[in-house]
């Protein structure tokens, strides 16, 4: 039997444009143990340039505000999959906007962050809470993208 050597073709990239660099903290809920949404999230902002640290699933609150004093990223994505989102989403982002070092960092949350049809009403009170943005389960990616692309790098915060 004779082996021959096959010609590969390199694989293309995406034609969409880049946006990064921006650092981002990926995160999940304390009471979300999904990390396949965490991964695609980490993978898609890494495939838009940005630098990524992804905290994991099920992070306390207090573990997750110190983890952005401590990195002081650009943008604070927190992901949902379990439909308990709101729950833990409310105190958390009412813990990062309570301190100074963060209370201009770019906080997002996505997901099934509900259940039993309050989805618009359940958006509104987390903007109000403090989320910049809230895309809900099924939400198009390229509304995320844009959201991402448009925000510049923050300064580095000086004590």
């Amino acid at each position: 039997m004779m082996w021959t050597k096959r010609t590969m073709k390199p694989a293309k990239w995406a034609d969409r444009p880049r946006s990064g660099p921006l650092d981002v903290v990926v995160t999940g809920l304390p009471s979300d143990a999904h990390t396949w949404n965490l991964v695609f999230i980490q993978l898609l902002l890494e495939d838009l340039g940005h630098k990524v640290v992804n905290l994991g699933p099920c992070v306390p609150q207090d573990e997750i505000v110190e983890s952005c004093c401590k990195f002081q990223p650009d943008l604070l994505v927190v992901s949902s999959v379990n439909g308990h989102g709101f729950n833990d989403a409310r105190p958390l982002v009412e813990a990062v906007r309570s301190r100074w070092e963060l209370a201009d960092l770019p906080a997002v949350i996505g997901g099934k962050l509900g259940v039993g049809g309050r989805q618009e009403e359940q958006a509104g009170e987390l903007m109000r809470a403090g989320f910049d943005a809230v895309f809900q389960d099924g939400a198009d990616l390229t509304t995320f993208e844009s959201f991402v692309g448009a925000l510049p790098a923050r300064k580095a915060v000086t004590r």
